[in-house]
């Protein structure tokens, strides 16, 4: 186990060094009331005043009810700074922008559209007040390649990247963050039931267990070895001509 007084030190100077060689007046994130984005709300609170954790429902119910609930809570125990912004609206509008009322547009790229549009929101918030989007994806997560390309995966900084999910759990208890995040299961909320574990079908255990000590059971050891491998081009910068394949 990580010494996590330690942690916390490094990584709050982490954050004011990020946010000083930027010349930036402080921090924005995205607030969905899950494990990590309250962990980086609450270390970047912890480096800087000039935190602000957005809330960004988007046609799911969750976003409206338990999610937003969470959020809530965690900003108020920890003295973040909230703001509330519906994207339902916009994202409807977007799709029958580009799709008219065919309802052709397959749902891999409807479920993306939810992150990329809270992307914009926070960059839109960022550039208007200075301030630096401070990512919340895990390693974990950034191995299997589950996150949004250009979505949730874009920041310009970001405090726990190399933190395993069982890390981020055990950071939040030492925090003594409150139950009802450590005990949710993760989930993006992007449809109703949606769950992180089983849109990839294989666990964060198993997924930490491999990262960390390359054993895994053996089909687990297949879904994430194919994860890794097809989500390649998410942790990487774009292909250039001289650059090659």
């Amino acid at each position: 186990m990580r010494n996590y007084e330690n942690e916390l030190e490094k990584r709050v100077e982490f954050i004011r060094g990020a946010i000083k060689s930027a010349g930036s007046n402080g921090v924005v994130y995205g607030n969905s009331g899950g494990k990590d984005s309250s962990l980086v709300g609450i270390l970047c609170k912890k480096a800087c005043d000039k935190t602000i954790g957005v809330i960004m429902p988007c046609s799911s119910k969750r976003n409206y009810e338990s999610d937003k609930t969470d959020a809530e809570f965690v900003a108020e125990k920890y003295g973040i700074e909230t703001r509330i912004v519906d994207l339902s609206q916009t994202k409807n509008e977007l799709v029958l922008a580009i799709d008219g009322k065919k309802n052709q547009l397959n749902n891999q790229s409807l479920v993306n559209i939810a992150p990329r549009l809270r992307m914009t929101t926070l960059y839109a918030i960022a550039a208007n007040e200075n301030l630096l989007v401070a990512g919340t994806g895990n390693r974990s997560e950034t191995y299997m390649g589950y996150f949004t390309k250009w979505g949730d995966g874009a920041c310009d900084f970001n405090p726990i990247q190399d933190l395993t999910v069982n890390e981020i759990y055990e950071f939040l208890r030492f925090l003594v963050a409150p139950d009802r995040i450590i005990e949710k299961a993760p989930s993006a909320g992007l449809f109703e039931g949606q769950t992180d574990e089983k849109d990839m079908g294989v666990t964060y255990q198993s997924i930490d267990n491999f990262i960390l000590t390359g054993k895994v059971l053996k089909n687990d050891g297949e879904i994430i070895e194919k994860y890794h491998r097809l989500s390649e081009h998410k942790r990487r910068m774009p292909l250039s001509f001289l650059s090659g394949i």
